[in-house]
Order: structure tokens, then C-alpha cells, then sequence
């Protein structure tokens, strides 16, 4: 037999905040529950790397054809300095995963920038050269005196 929460998530979401709005604890689908909490912990740390991936790709974009450099760049670059910010604090304790989430979305952010700049990926530093706090700090710009 399918269960409510396999046939109708909505449904089964709305039925389980109900019934902690009512206390009836026994009630509830705990399993599930806990399986949906650790999966929005999951996301959270998903957004952070994908707002990483797409600084750090026009951040070496930036660095790498400055020739090409445009309002288009630099607003993507702020925008996303804007959005870490603002999701880090949102969510404090993802900021002791910096180190490890940011060589993650280095390793994506290289292969993109290779794919939009036609570079090999090979032209870029095996490891991200920026720590997290230059690469979000809004006035840092790579090789541009900053």
C-alpha cells in the first residue's frame, strides 16, 4: 500500500505540520519527517556551493581574459557575493564547510570557466587561489590592483 507520503507530498507535509500544530506526537510520521529535515540541511549546503561555483567561475573568467571583462561579469560577481552573504547568514553553521565547499566548487567553477572562455582547463590553478573571505569580499577583484 502507497503511503501519503510516497502518493502526495504536499499533502503529506501539510497533514504532518497539522498534527504538530495539534501535539498529537504519536501521530506523526517520524521517519519521514527526519529523512525531509536532513534533506533541507542538504539543500542548504547545495545552494552554497552552487552560489560558490558561479563567483569563483567569473572570478577566473575575470582574472583570466580581462580583455572581456564586463558590467555582465561584475554584476554577476557582486550579485552572488551579495547571496553567500546573505545565505551564510541564514545558515551559520555552514561556515565551518567553507574549506571543504570550496574547493568542491572550485573544481566545478574551473570546468565552466574553461567551457566559456575556451581555455583548456589546465590554464587554471589546480586549486582555488583565493581563500573565501577574498573571493567574497566586494572589493577584492583578481588582477586588477585589489
Amino acid at each position: 500500500m502507497t503511503s501519503l507520503y510516497e502518493a502526495d507530498f504536499y499533502a503529506w507535509a501539510t497533514q504532518q505540520a497539522s498534527l504538530l500544530r495539534a501535539g498529537d506526537l504519536s501521530a506523526l510520521d517520524i521517519a519521514n519527517i527526519a529523512e525531509e529535515i536532513e534533506s533541507m540541511g542538504k539543500s542548504e549546503r547545495r545552494e552554497l556551493i552552487s552560489r560558490l561555483t558561479i563567483l569563483l567561475q567569473h572570478l577566473l573568467k575575470w582574472q583570466f581574459q580581462p580583455g572581456l571583462r564586463g558590467n555582465s561579469w561584475r554584476y554577476t560577481i557582486k550579485v552572488q557575493r551579495r547571496d553567500l552573504t546573505r545565505h551564510l547568514a541564514d545558515n551559520p553553521s555552514l561556515t565551518a564547510q567553507l574549506p571543504a565547499v570550496l574547493a568542491d566548487a572550485y573544481a566545478s567553477a574551473v570546468l565552466l570557466a574553461a567551457g566559456e572562455t575556451g581555455l583548456p582547463d589546465t590554464a587554471f590553478p589546480p586549486e582555488c587561489p583565493w581563500s573565501y573571505r577574498q573571493a567574497a569580499d566586494t572589493e577584492f577583484w583578481p588582477d586588477s590592483g585589489s
